[in-house]
């Protein structure tokens, strides 16, 4: 490895370690330049630490530390991102500072972990930065890893803590979710043996949905009043239209092309997975309890949770096969299907994007308006699209690893959009008529065909 490459890959190491400092900026009311240094010393240290050392252990232990490195990485983090939302949660107002050494001796091992395989692969990869010996070669390359995450890592907490002073309400909860998507994030490039998380489209694919879900979530910033009628009712016939056109054309169409070569067998394969997809999500909506946002209809068992926390499960629940569709469409791109190409992938993304922006603003303005801050009213918007990214890339994983159930998944995702849209229409109608809403949903089908029949124009 030469200087340039060196200089990529701590920059690329320093990612985790940046990620984790903005955390820690957001949940302090206050920062000093001492605790900026602290914060970079700590993750730089470490990040220049395990490197070296893994070079030091050689390739001797290198398929145990492959093993047990991911695994101790989702623990660490996902222990202290859990602790962080439950006391964003906490009646207790007091916010720690959060720099003490037992809480940032985990966050640095747990960033770092990444780096100790890198190390090894110094014995097979030999650094060559100076004409010198093999190991003072790595003292410069651990070096310049070291002081690159310092500098990154510095600058995270102070991003961190503009944004913090800002939104503090949800601070707590933006930073340990963020925690806990790095460590999935590290278990699941360890268990996917397909490698198709190598594949940058599926990446940001699965990253697009979440962008219309973010950005509807924001929009209680902007608007002090509750959407009125009229404006709900378009917005949601326009989301409710887009969720029948992807099942339709995004789901069943495909399907059914890819079992033209399995008959009636392959046929009734696709109405029994269709079937599974409408139980499944019946019984989503029966086990879990939520209510609906404007017509006030609480459903589920009955539970102690907070009115807040059922709105916002309410949406998770329609995101649910969202997650599993989107997986579903991007597994049939990495496969190289003659039914999906990248571009179709992609539009379908941004179709779910689309409708994710209404379905959020539907849970952060009703959460705001039930006497949650801004903060925490944005961070449970956010938080209901979760499932779209986690769900979508464990289908892709589940459906590369078994590609003859491809067509059987698509079903499956189908017959809950389909089930999850119906349900929805008789609550998103006026006391009157319900023209605006219906039109609404003739836009919303018609927008989404003509994207997905532009896709298989890119296609041929």
């Amino acid at each position: 490895m030469d200087i340039i490459e060196i200089l990529l890959l701590a920059v690329g190491l320093a990612m985790d370690a940046f990620a984790v400092s903005v955390c820690k900026g957001l949940t302090a009311k206050k920062t000093t330049i001492k605790e900026y240094i602290l914060c970079g010393l700590w993750f730089g240290t470490f990040q220049g630490l395990m490197p070296f050392t893994g070079y030091l252990i050689g390739s001797r232990f290198e398929k145990w530390i492959s093993v047990i490195a991911p695994w101790l990485a989702f623990g660490l983090l996902t222990l202290i991102g859990g602790n962080m939302i439950r006391e964003a949660f906490s009646e207790d107002e007091e916010v720690k500072p959060g720099f003490d050494i037992k809480t940032m001796f985990m966050l640095a091992v747990a960033t770092s972990i990444d780096a100790l395989a890198v190390g090894i692969t110094f014995v097979a990869t030999p650094v060559q930065m100076v004409e010198t010996s093999g190991l003072v070669n790595v003292l410069f390359a651990v070096g310049i890893i070291g002081i690159i995450t310092c500098i990154i890592s510095m600058a995270g907490v102070k991003i961190g803590n503009l944004f913090g002073v800002r939104y503090k309400s949800g601070s707590e909860i933006m930073g340990g979710t963020i925690l806990i998507f790095i460590g999935l994030r590290s278990l699941i490039e360890h268990l996917d043996k397909s490698n198709t998380l190598s594949d940058l489209n599926i990446i940001f694919g699965m990253l697009i949905p979440l962008v219309g879900t973010v950005l509807g979530s924001a929009f209680v910033y902007a608007r002090k009043n509750n959407i009125t009628d009229k404006p709900r009712v378009i917005l949601a016939g326009i989301s409710s239209g887009i969720m029948f056109s992807i099942a339709v054309w995004g789901l069943v169409s495909p399907a059914m092309q890819g079992n033209n070569g399995g008959g009636k067998a392959g046929i009734i394969s696709i109405i029994l997975g269709f079937g599974f997809g409408v139980m499944f999500q019946y019984l989503l909506d029966s086990v879990v309890p939520h209510t609906h946002a404007y017509v006030e209809i609480t459903e589920g068992p009955d539970s102690k949770l907070n009115a807040e926390v059922k709105v916002m499960l309410t949406e998770v629940i329609h995101h649910v096969p969202e997650g599993i569709a989107l997986g579903a469409i991007f597994a049939g791109y990495f496969l190289e299907t003659n039914r999906i190409s990248v571009f179709m992938a992609l539009v379908l993304a941004i179709a779910i994007a689309i409708q994710n922006f209404p379905e959020a603003l539907f849970v952060s303005l009703p959460v705001r308006d039930k006497g949650s801050k801004a903060g925490k009213a944005f961070l449970m918007g956010v938080i209901s699209g979760v499932p779209v990214p986690l769900l979508g890339i464990f289908t892709v994983i589940i459906a590369v690893l078994i590609p003859d159930i491809l067509s059987v998944i698509m079903a499956i995702a189908a017959g809950a959009m389909i089930y999850t849209t119906v349900e929805e229409i008789p609550q998103i109608s006026l006391k009157g008529d319900n023209d605006n809403g219906s039109l609404a949903f003739a836009i919303g089908f018609v927008l989404v065909m003509l994207m997905v029949f532009m896709g298989y124009g890119m296609q041929a």
